[in-house]
Order: structure tokens, then C-alpha cells, then sequence
């Protein structure tokens, strides 16, 4: 017999939970219109009980008592939204030990533990649903998992961290550094007290892992990604970007090429033309390059109260169907087939590189530099030097044309040991079609 309605228990009252319980509440009518049949919110746990939310709740629907989410036999759907690793992990692994169906937003625990938990929901028969992990209101898990189906994926370019593409693009249109912008996104909320997780390029690395997994079918490796923030990009690289015609930004990209993985999230220049470098502001855009598709480009709101808070009821409302059909498992958690493929390691990937050297104005300098590049299989695509500062160092900017990251770092290397190189070089991978 069909259940005239699914029951919904939350742990986690926070930013996610707030906006989840929001959607829940005030568009109750809506969502029960569409489905057939209600969604029931009849439990949120959490250690804060007393905060005001700015919401109208049901009398008795707060506990501080996890267990009372757990262990309640009516409820079929556990919302996991209090972040990190424990004791989450130990609440979800309990709910499927329970039988129950979990929805989680939790990035950083998918990408370290995740082939434990699709293992457990697998071996159990219950759902997990994962879309607000990755960016927010975009349903970019949905598209990937069921919309590109039929695709080989053939790429994943992705800005999937808002606060790091808002510090960059008021690096760019103020021409301020990135201090000045941080502390900026700090101020409006976009960056967090600490915010290494964002800056450094981690919380990218932990969607990126998600994306791969479900692109390619190779198990979570967070831990095998390349990664690099930002905060070391200075207003003077992105000016000469722009005078190259590329604007930087925080990249996370997954690609299959020679039979390996590249799993790499760094800065990256990218052509001021392309529909993903004009992705500005807190905003999040997913290129997917599909090979029956092509290109497909996804943007929206990567984060927020209400954008997440969506898509943890968009995954509520997707399982609920299934739970009312008897379809549970009708998408795996698991991706039945894992593929063996080798992730590529930094070095061996091939890019076209930016190159920042400082140098003193000598005659003779930019053919040591070039000389040092040829020897490494460097070729050179376009130079920029700007300025004259007799007996003291100028930037020498340098494009290339593809080349091996080992070659680089080779090269890069003994170029910092001439005497006329009198600063450590900066350099910047670039994407897009060479010139």
C-alpha cells in the first residue's frame, strides 16, 4: 500500500538547514501539488535549539537528539546537513544501517569517505542523494548522472567555488590585490573568517572529486588531485592576462586523455571569449563536453542558504517518487562498474603556460630566457615587456605553446638560477585553443 505521505527527519540547523527547512515549509503546497502526495518535515536535530531562525516551526518538531532522527521508525528520509566528517559520517552510516534514505550536502565527506558510504546505501538498498554537494542550485549531479547518460564525458571545466571567483573578479575590475579582495568577501559574507578551504583550492578539490566520479566511473581520489589556490595571483599577472586576452580564474578540471585522469584544480587562463571566463561575481558554471552532446555549460547560485537549500529538496522530492513507486535503487548510489583508470600526475600533463619572469633590462636576457625554453621543448607564442628600468628588473612576460609540466618546472627552474633573474618565476596554466 502506497504511504499517503514521506517523512522527513534534518540533523543540522544551520545555513543549509535553514534554507531547506524554509523551502520545505513555505512551499509545502507546491511541492505535494506536483508530487501527489505531502513531504513531511517531522523532525530537525540540532545542538542550538534556541536561535531564532526567522521560522515558523511546527510545535515539537526541534530536538537536540539525534537519536530521535535515527531511530524513528516514520521516518523514511535523513537529511544530513551539520558538515565536516565526524560525526556525520557516523549519522549517515546509521541511517542506512537503518534502512533509511539519506540526502546530504557534504562535499568534504564525499570526497575523503564516499566509497564507504555508496558501498553501505548500495549493500542496504537505499538511496543517497548528493546534489546540493556540488554547486549549490545547480542540478549539475541530475545532469551528469541522468541528462548526459548517453555521453561519453569528455571533459570537465569547472568554477565551482564563489568565493574564490568573486576575490578574482575584484582583483580584476578594481585592479586591487588579493588581500584587499579577500577581506572585501570577507566583510559581504562570501569568504568565512578562515578561509583556507576556498582560497587554497580544497573545497574545489572536493567537488571535483564528486564530478569525476560520476563522469568517468573511477573511485572518489580526492586525495590524487593537483591542487592550487589563488592567493598567490597577483593584480599584476591578471593585468597582463587581460592584455593577452584571458582573464584568470580557479578551475577545476577533469579530463580523460591517453587513457589516464587529469584531476587538477589551480588558476587558470582562460580566453576572455569563452562563456565560462565571463562567469563573474559568487557565481558557479560547469562546462560538461559530452561526445554526443558537445559542449554544455551550467550556471547559477554555487552556494547560499536557499540555492543549497534546493537542491537538498530537490533530491527529498526525487527519492520520495521512488520510495511511493517501489523504484528505490532506480539511479545507484554506486556506479556498478568502477573504471581502473590512472590518474595523470602533474607532471605529465601538457598545457600552455603564462610565464612572469623578472629580470634585469640587459641586453641579451630574453634570448637566455628563450635559449633555456627551446632546450626544454618550450616554444614561445607571444612576449610582453613593459617599461625600461636601466640596471634594475623588468617583468618579461612569456606565452607559450603546449608543453610538458615536467619540462616546465625544469626549465623554470634553471632559469631562476641566472644571475639576471632576480625574482622567483610566476607561471599560470592556460586553457583553450593555441593560437
Amino acid at each position: 500500500m502506497k504511504k499517503n505521505k514521506i517523512s522527513v527527519g534534518i540533523i543540522g540547523f544551520g545555513t543549509v538547514g535553514t534554507g531547506t527547512v524554509k523551502i520545505l515549509l513555505e512551499n509545502k503546497d507546491i511541492i505535494k501539488e506536483r508530487l501527489g502526495f505531502e513531504i513531511d518535515l517531522r523532525r530537525i536535530a540540532d545542538l542550538d535549539i534556541e536561535r531564532d531562525r526567522g521560522i515558523k516551526l511546527p510545535e515539537g518538531i526541534l530536538t537536540t537528539n539525534v537519536d530521535a532522527v535515527l531511530k524513528d521508525p516514520e521516518i523514511d528520509i535523513v537529511v544530513e546537513l551539520i558538515g565536516g566528517i565526524r560525526p556525520a559520517k557516523d549519522f549517515i552510516m546509521d541511517a542506512i544501517s537503518n534502512r533509511k534514505h539519506v540526502v546530504t550536502a557534504n562535499k568534504a565527506l564525499l570526497a575523503t569517505e564516499g566509497n564507504d558510504i555508496f558501498t553501505a546505501a548500495s549493500k542496504k538498498g537505499v538511496e543517497l542523494g548528493f546534489e546540493a554537494s556540488v554547486a549549490g542550485g545547480i542540478p549539475i549531479i541530475k545532469i551528469i548522472r541522468e541528462g548526459l547518460v548517453a555521453n561519453r564525458i569528455k571533459a570537465v571545466y569547472g568554477i565551482i567555488n564563489g568565493t574564490s571567483n568573486y576575490i578574482l573578479t575584484k582583483m580584476t575590475e578594481e585592479n586591487v590585490e588579493f588581500s584587499i579582495a579577500l577581506k572585501e568577501a570577507q566583510s559581504l559574507g562570501y569568504a568565512e573568517a578562515d578561509p583556507t578551504l576556498d582560497i587554497e583550492g580544497i573545497d574545489s578539490a572536493h567537488k571535483l572529486a564528486i564530478l569525476a566520479y560520476l563522469s568517468y566511473g573511477i573511485p572518489v581520489s580526492y586525495k590524487d588531485i593537483y591542487t592550487e589556490g589563488i592567493s598567490t595571483v597577483s593584480s599584476q599577472d591578471i593585468n597582463f592576462a587581460s592584455d593577452l586576452g584571458y582573464k584568470v580564474k580557479l578551475l577545476a578540471i577533469a579530463k580523460e586523455s591517453d587513457n589516464k585522469i587529469e584531476l587538477r584544480v589551480h588558476p587558470t587562463m582562460l580566453p576572455k571569449e569563452y562563456l565560462i571566463a565571463k562567469v563573474d561575481g559568487p557565481f558557479n558554471a560547469i562546462y560538461v563536453e559530452g561526445d554526443a552532446t558537445g559542449s554544455t555549460l551550467f550556471y547559477g547560485r554555487g552556494a547560499g542558504s536557499l540555492p543549497t537549500g534546493s537542491a537538498v529538496v530537490s533530491d527529498i522530492v526525487d527519492i520520495a517518487r521512488n520510495i511511493r513507486k517501489n523504484a528505490s535503487g532506480r539511479v545507484p548510489a554506486l556506479t556498478k562498474t568502477l573504471r581502473n583508470l590512472k590518474v595523470k600526475r602533474i607532471d605529465e600533463v601538457i598545457s600552455m603556460y603564462y610565464f612572469r619572469f623578472s629580470a634585469l633590462d640587459k641586453p641579451g636576457v630574453l634570448s637566455k630566457i628563450s635559449g633555456i625554453l627551446g632546450n626544454y621543448n618550450i616554444s614561445i607564442a607571444s612576449v610582453i615587456q613593459k617599461g625600461r628600468s636601466i640596471g634594475g628588473a623588468v617583468p618579461v612576460v612569456v606565452q607559450t605553446h603546449k608543453a610538458k609540466e615536467r619540462d616546465v618546472r625544469l626549465a623554470i627552474s634553471e632559469i631562476d638560477r641566472l644571475p639576471v633573474v632576480t625574482e622567483k618565476t610566476v607561471f599560470i596554466r592556460v586553457e583553450g585553443k593555441e593560437s
